[in-house]
């Protein structure tokens, strides 16, 4: 992945944050993204997860436009932030990949995740790609595509890769660069029309 693209990342980790060993540290390094640091990974409140996400996107140099790398929870927090933010600084954002969305509305959801619901059904503001799995915990592939379907988002739905975590065997997800690289070509072609 070539770290010169002409954007900013900004890694945005789920529930209990993104260890040493998850993908998204590895692509935190690989691609020197800037990174959303929660002040509480494991009782997460929904508005001061939103605030701290846009603290973080504002520390961000305006040279470049910011392309979001959300995980699980972390895809939740983008979506709900971008329902509220101010027009100018959507606009810095060109685009995000949201990989394994927690349905926070599903029966069994862990009670420290149920304050981010409801899940906001508007289309995001920007081009997203959503990358779920067939045998994700945390979301049916049914509810990816829902919630694809909601914010306007391209779909990938991989077949048994669980949760896209180091539990599930996704460490640094090197396949995964496919899928941004496509969100990239996307937003190429859209400022190009």
């Amino acid at each position: 992945m070539n770290s010169k693209a002409p954007y900013h990342f900004l890694v945005v980790p789920g529930w209990h944050g993104s260890e040493v060993d998850h993908w998204q540290s590895h692509w935190t390094a690989q691609l020197q993204a800037y990174r959303v640091e929660q002040r509480d990974w494991h009782q997460p409140d929904r508005l001061q997860w939103v605030d701290t996400f846009e603290a973080t996107l504002r520390e961000i140099p305006d040279d470049r436009p910011v392309i979001l790398i959300g995980h699980s929870l972390g895809c939740i927090t983008i979506a709900h932030w971008a329902l509220d933010a101010a027009p100018a600084l959507r606009a810095r954002v060109a685009g995000a990949l949201l990989v394994a969305p927690a349905d926070v509305e599903r029966p069994d959801c862990p009670e420290p995740l149920q304050n981010f619901a409801p899940i906001p059904h508007q289309p995001l503001p920007f081009p997203v790609h959503v990358v779920a799995s067939t045998n994700d915990p945390a979301a049916t592939a049914q509810r990816a595509l829902a919630l694809s379907r909601f914010w306007g988002a391209e779909l990938d739905v991989l077949a048994g890769v669980g949760h896209l975590n180091v539990a599930s065997g996704h460490h640094q997800w090197e396949a995964g660069y496919e899928f941004l690289n496509h969100l990239m070509r996307r937003i190429e072609q859209r400022l190009a029309a």
